[in-house]
């Protein structure tokens, strides 16, 4: 968002999220692909810029590969 000058304001209504997601957002928390879709529409960018995938923190995760 720098690159684009932009602030989580400016993303919020230009992307049209709510401000709920912003917070999950800045929260690490989960968020729908709908709206990372929206934010890489907007930001232009590739969603590997925008994501990071943390399989090993992740409860779910470790017990589908059998780690519990």
């Amino acid at each position: 968002m720098i690159d684009k000058d932009m602030n989580k304001t400016d993303l919020r209504c230009k992307v049209h999220l709510s401000t709920s997601a912003i917070a999950k957002l800045g929260k690490n928390e989960n968020v729908t692909t709908d709206v990372l879709a929206c934010i890489y529409a907007v930001l232009d960018c590739d969603l590997s810029d925008i994501i990071e995938l943390q399989l090993a923190d992740n409860p779910l995760a470790k017990r589908l590969r059998g780690f519990n």
